[in-house]
């Protein structure tokens, strides 16, 4: 049985198996409740959203944010450190310096990338979780959670799902977020190339993971938040997380890192796996981590 319901400028889907139709479309409508709620106070195209609060919040400014929103920051931070800047949610003054507003890219002056380097950085946002607090510590510093905020709706949704006793299900956001749940065999997936979808690189069997892709389409571009300009070392990577919030922030990352780096990471985190397409023509995957999870 599937679901679909549109959030976050995207259409998210829920299929469900072993369950009765009309339990399962009771469930499904909960875990989309559960989105739309999610959308309110995470979206930073909502006014009254806390990611908006905190993007027009002055520095040195305290404020009070939801659980929800807290949740993200002290997540993005953990990957944010993890990847070594590689994630980071702050990256919106740099985009602006390099893209036009049709995404075409610019030559901004060396003046342009330094001051936009100065407004990113998660390091610069400071929260107290205990209090659900956060100040920032410069001006024009700008949260936007990305593919990452709907990685974590897809896991509330997961989590709203279990409360309604649904264990064998798959959700995706875009088909870029995906976690599949249960199933004896786990949930056929296919890792496909980002410029021709009906190219599959690897049919997979997902089961209590999560995984995200990032990649280069055409004409467009991702930008390093390390060293403040675009990257192009691969032309898609993926992530396979026991969580899509995870998976969502580490595929974003990997487009930034080099080889060298994902493998490390991955050998220092043995519950993460990592698939990079080169941008020759018909290159192959390189794999990291694949076997642990795919004997």
């Amino acid at each position: 049985m599937r679901f679909s319901h549109l959030a976050m400028a995207t259409q998210f889907e829920i299929y469900i198996v072993d369950a009765d139709a009309a339990y399962a479309g009771q469930a499904s409508q909960a875990a989309f409740a559960e989105l739309d709620r999610l959308e309110n106070e995470l979206s930073r195209f909502l006014p009254n959203s806390d990611i908006s609060r905190i993007n027009h919040m002055q520095p040195g400014q305290q404020l009070v944010i939801g659980p929800d929103a807290m949740a993200c920051l002290k997540a993005s931070f953990r990957h944010y450190l993890e990847t070594e800047g590689a994630f980071d949610i702050t990256v919106g003054a740099l985009y602006e310096c390099w893209l036009h507003a049709d995404k075409s890219l610019r030559h901004p002056s060396p003046m342009e990338i330094k001051e936009a380097g100065r407004k990113t950085g998660l390091h610069h946002l400071f929260f107290d979780e205990a209090k659900l607090a956060v100040t920032k510590e410069v001006a024009g510093l700008q949260i936007d959670l990305g593919a990452f905020g709907k990685g974590y709706a897809v896991d509330k949704m997961a989590e709203v799902l279990s409360e309604w006793g649904i264990d064998t299900a798959l959700i995706h956001g875009g088909a870029s977020s995906v976690y599949a749940r249960g199933g004896k065999e786990g949930w056929q997936v296919t890792i496909s190339h980002p410029l021709d979808h009906a190219r599959i690189l690897r049919r997979l069997a997902l089961k209590d993971l999560a995984i995200s892709g990032s990649g280069l389409q055409k004409c467009s571009h991702i930008i390093d938040p390390v060293h403040g300009r675009p990257a192009h070392i691969h032309s898609a990577a993926w992530a396979i997380a026991p969580d899509a919030a995870a998976s969502d922030a580490l595929s974003t990352a990997f487009m930034v890192m080099s080889t060298a780096q994902i493998e490390s990471y991955c050998e220092n985190h043995p519950q993460v796996a990592a698939a990079l397409l080169p941008f020759a023509a018909y290159a192959g995957l390189t794999t990291l981590n694949f076997n642990s999870f795919f004997p």
